[in-house]
């Protein structure tokens, strides 16, 4: 691992979730994950990244050993955490104090009681020893010339409870040498107002370097550690994507997207607030988390629109409707075709797709009559960018891209004995001026269809070779008809390069998946470069 020091020490964005974010209900890392957030982490320009707790955990002591080896970090410094020594013991003879040190890290955060109940029925000792333990843990440690962080624990609820003892630890914390005292929300349960005024009366009390450590139980981490910086915090924690115990932590993103954007403060190296999104989605993969659509900054929906107002104004000037460029935090603006769809938000996702409709008042008129035709049947064209593709180039073409005439389809559900199923699916069709009939087997009638279809064509059509279906949606719309009310299919599919979604309404389930899968290999032909042929 490489040292690197930072030109700039006045202002420290500090991620955890390597360890406070891998708390998180689902999360399990493995050291290979946690080398390759880091990097991740480092890549986009954190200050400090905490790693764990070596010497209580087998896992962190062994990512650490690693990380020596095989972390080449460029900014950011490496930071293990453990706690003050035990009460009626001597700092330097603590061997988690100890296994702190062997880890090798630079940085040292020391977790300590802040609030007087804990220190006495948890660690079951006097307050004065607490505020001993502090004191000796710090001092051990400078002198074996690491830089120490202390998080306060319960810190508010503490501050609260007995306010004199609470700037007390802080107090003996930045005393002792401690470059930080961090202020912990770790019950989650302030709010913006109360973090503020607390922060402030702490800084002008102590002296001592403040930051903040917001866990998100009232929804509140983020703004409570942009209050806290409005007090005079200048060292934020945060977790990638808001990972963490119960509902989680200050989320590193909004975190930093606000400083950078709304404060105008650098907090990052050049460059890597555009870096944001792809990180963000890069990590969600690593921990096996589906990413958030709709996180601030860097969701998928993020800079969506909808709605045919919001498209009119943003056809004037994008602005209008978005508080920031996109493209500032690596994320792009989105047209969401839909039944609240006018002119304005054909015309933008047309051109999205490289269409141009704003010389054509009819066709865009056409194209929004059939959408909202469409969306009073079922239909959905809001996560099916494909199928509304196919329906804007029949609009354009004036007539449906088809490779091929079918005859008919059918399927056959067969249960055995022993609970043995079999599926099998028949397509007949014409294609090229050839009519081809195909059998499929598959572990559902869906999946029998798929491979028919696949079979009859994919001698006529080689790209189909390359074709993936990788989800599957149903969903049961609104009715009155019980099991007779009308089935909505989502299909999503890749060529390995790039993926695409398409959408089926029928009045039964395996009629809608023939729809969506149609246009999913209409729209992948057409991708591919083919012409159609019927």
């Amino acid at each position: 691992m490489t040292e690197v020091t930072r030109t700039d020490d006045s202002f420290h964005v500090f991620d955890t979730t390597l360890r406070d974010g891998a708390q998180r209900e689902g999360i399990n890392l493995t050291v290979a994950d946690k080398l390759a957030i880091a990097r991740h982490l480092d890549e986009f320009g954190v200050g400090f990244i905490e790693g764990g707790w070596p010497g209580a955990n087998p896992r962190d002591t062994e990512f650490f050993a690693r990380a020596a080896a095989e972390l080449e970090l460029e900014h950011a410094r490496l930071v293990a955490f453990g706690a003050t020594r035990r009460a009626g013991g001597k700092a330097a003879e603590d061997p988690q104090l100890a296994a702190l040190v062997a880890s090798g890290a630079p940085v040292i955060t020391l977790v300590a009681k802040a609030h007087d109940r804990h220190v006495e029925l948890a660690l079951r000792t006097t307050l004065d020893e607490n505020l001993e333990m502090v004191r000796d843990s710090v001092a051990f440690l400078r002198a074996q010339g690491r830089r120490v962080f202390i998080d306060c624990e319960h810190f508010f609820d503490g501050y609260r409870a007995n306010p004199e003892y609470a700037v007390a630890v802080v107090r003996a914390a930045h005393e002792a040498g401690a470059d930080v005292v961090v202020l912990c929300d770790t019950n989650g349960g302030m709010l913006p107002g109360g973090v503020r005024e607390i922060v402030a009366d702490v800084l002008a009390r102590t002296g001592a370097r403040l930051g903040i450590h917001a866990q998100d139980d009232t929804g509140c981490a983020v703004a409570n550690t942009l209050a806290a910086v409005d007090a005079g915090a200048t060292h934020v924690q945060c977790t990638a994507n808001g990972y963490g115990e119960r509902v989680g932590n200050a989320n590193l993103f909004p975190v930093v997207g606000a400083l950078e954007i709304k404060y105008d403060r650098r907090v990052l190296p050049a460059g890597r607030l555009a870096e944001m999104t792809r990180i963000s989605h890069a990590i969600a993969e690593l921990v096996n988390l589906t990413p958030s659509t709709h996180q601030p900054y860097v969701g998928f929906s993020a800079f969506a629109h909808k709605a045919g107002l919001h498209a009119s104004a943003i056809k004037v000037d994008p602005d209008l409707y978005q508080h920031i460029d996109p493209e500032r935090v690596g994320n792009t603006m989105r047209m969401l075709v839909s039944d609240m769809a006018g002119r304005a938000s054909v015309e933008l996702k047309g051109k999205e797709l490289g269409y141009d409709l704003s010389s054509d008042r009819d066709l865009a008129g056409r194209v929004v009559a059939k959408v909202k035709e469409q969306e009073n049947l079922g239909y959905t064209y809001e996560s099916a960018d494909a199928s509304f593709e196919l329906l804007l180039r029949d609009e354009v073409r004036g007539s449906r891209d088809r490779f091929y005439t079918l005859e008919s389809w059918r399927t056959i559900s067969e249960q055995g004995p022993k609970g043995f199923a079999g599926n099998e699916a028949t397509v007949k069709l014409w294609a090229k001026g050839e009519r081809r009939i195909a059998t499929g087997e598959g572990n559902g009638p869906v999946n029998a269809l798929d491979q028919a279809l696949r079979a009859a064509l994919e001698g006529i059509y080689p790209p189909l070779a390359t074709f993936e279906l990788v989800d599957y949606k149903v969903r049961i719309l609104e009715g009155q008809h019980g099991t007779g009310s009308k089935t909505r299919v989502l299909i999503e599919s890749t060529d390995g390069t790039t993926t695409w979604s398409t959408v089926g309404v029928a009045d039964n389930v395996i009629a809608a998946s023939w729809l969506a899968l149609e246009d999913a290999y209409t729209y992948g032909l057409v991708r591919a470069g083919l012409e159609p042929t019927e």
